[in-house]
């Protein structure tokens, strides 16, 4: 004679034949999916901060540039750097897109060196909050460009 099971109780012997394997695979397998998609997502926000950050670096260091000691200009036609001017200028500007970073001038060159943090989206879920980017831009002042510096 043949013995009828009824659906719950088959599920239940195979319920118990699996030991709570697939449960774990399953978990592991969720938090990988989560790290791969936080690097998709968190790397490109990453890399769009810098690509803003690179370029927030070069405003600030060609705003620097323009402090041109004219009266060196007018007289010689020698082309310089006002330092102290060329910093206000620079750091004026990371001011005026609420940035911050450092500033330096050597020379006839304003180096702006500026650091962002970008929030992260979905690396927050496993403990990393932001990530850090610093990017550098370099100016100097030149006269008479008739065509693009390499």
């Amino acid at each position: 004679m043949r013995t009828r099971y009824c659906l719950p109780d088959r599920l239940r012997r195979l319920a118990g034949d699996e030991n709570g394997q697939v449960t774990v695979f399953v978990v592991i397998l969720a938090v990988a999916i989560v790290m791969f998609a936080g690097l998709i997502v968190d790397g490109g926000l990453a890399l769009a901060a810098k690509v803003r950050a690179i370029g927030e670096a070069q405003e600030a260091a060609r705003a620097g540039a323009q402090a041109l000691d004219l009266a060196a200009y007018r007289n010689s036609g020698t082309v310089r750097l006002v330092p102290g001017q060329a910093r206000t200028l620079a750091r004026t500007y990371l001011a005026s897109i609420d940035d911050t970073g450092t500033v330096t001038v050597t020379g006839d060159t304003v180096t702006v060196t500026v650091t962002v943090h970008q929030q992260t989206q979905l690396l927050g879920l496993l403990g990393l909050d932001s990530l850090t980017v610093t990017s550098t831009g370099f100016a100097h002042p030149a006269r008479g460009i008739t065509a693009p510096q390499p």
